[in-house]
């Protein structure tokens, strides 16, 4: 049996007083969260190994899972955080990217007032840096990021793009016959077509409704299933922010539900961790 691996997850500490967006109205997760709370979750399903991803826009942050990923066996990898417009951001991603358990970074575009701020000619050396030290772009956008990461993708080919949780989709609010639905599934189609994107199916749950049910998770499943493919499709929990929309079991359960409905054994290896090892190459490192 092939590993699994969790894509998508996150540990932190509130001491550490960089989580800006985490505040406690979010009381669900407005606690710590680490190793040993995840390790549950991993031995019930089966995983193996995840990739912890930043939470915060610091390098301090980075250096914190980095820390983790030293002593705890289930990290595979880290996609961290640099400072992308910063004079020295070359300089910056090559010395995270001398510490192995670095797979990617990510910076948080979904909070960023210009949707275009990815294409600016001022985030050229750090993009260049992050393909010259062979790490990943995690792309964490929304459904109005869809043309300008296109745009990115289009001019740096040699870029490795995994985009985070679909993308977003507004599914407590759109119907599958609606425009917004159409739209999005057909930007998803068109960076599906550039052979280094992938997708992760993470986070979807959390931009349903609170008494979401597995079924209205197939439409958007099976459009990113239809842009990527079974070789480019990566599961992922976004743990613990998941348990804001039922928990992981239930985000798990579902998954593996509508991966049992329409992909063989090896393909759904692929989604279940094959992927995330290639794409991040977790062997390697």
């Amino acid at each position: 049996m092939s590993e699994r691996i969790d894509a998508h997850q996150h540990y932190w500490r509130l001491s550490r007083g960089d989580y800006g967006w985490l505040t406690p109205a979010l009381e669900p997760i407005y606690r710590d969260f680490e190793p040993t709370d995840l390790a549950p979750h991993l031995k019930a399903f089966g995983i193996a190994r995840t990739v912890l991803v930043q939470a915060a826009p610091t390098e301090a942050e980075t250096a914190f899972m980095l820390d983790i990923a030293a002593t705890a066996p289930s990290v595979a990898g880290v996609v961290g955080w640099v400072d992308m417009e910063a004079r020295d951001a070359p300089d910056r991603v090559l010395r995270l990217a001398g510490n192995r358990k670095l797979v990617g970074l990510r910076p948080m575009i979904h909070d960023i007032a210009d949707p275009d701020w990815m294409l600016s000619p001022q985030l050229e050396p750090a993009f260049t840096a992050i393909v010259t030290a062979a790490l990943v772009f995690d792309a964490l956008v929304r459904p109005m990021h869809l043309r300008p990461l296109l745009g990115l993708v289009e001019r740096y080919p040699d870029l490795t793009v995994v985009i985070d949780h679909g993308a977003k989709p507004d599914i407590a609010r759109w119907a599958p016959d609606a425009r917004d639905f159409a739209d999005w599934a057909e930007g998803m189609r068109r960076l599906g077509q550039h052979p280094r994107v992938a997708c992760k199916a993470s986070g979807l749950v959390t931009e349903a409704l609170p008494d979401w049910e597995p079924d209205h998770l197939i439409p958007y499943l099976d459009a990113l299933l239809e842009a990527f493919g079974p070789n480019r499709l990566l599961f992922g929990s976004d743990w613990p922010v998941v348990d804001l929309a039922g928990g992981y079991a239930r985000w798990m359960e579902a998954l593996v539900s509508w991966i049992d409905r329409r992909l063989d054994p090896s393909t759904a290896a692929g989604v279940l961790g094959e992927n995330a090892t290639r794409f991040y190459r977790l062997s390697t490192r």
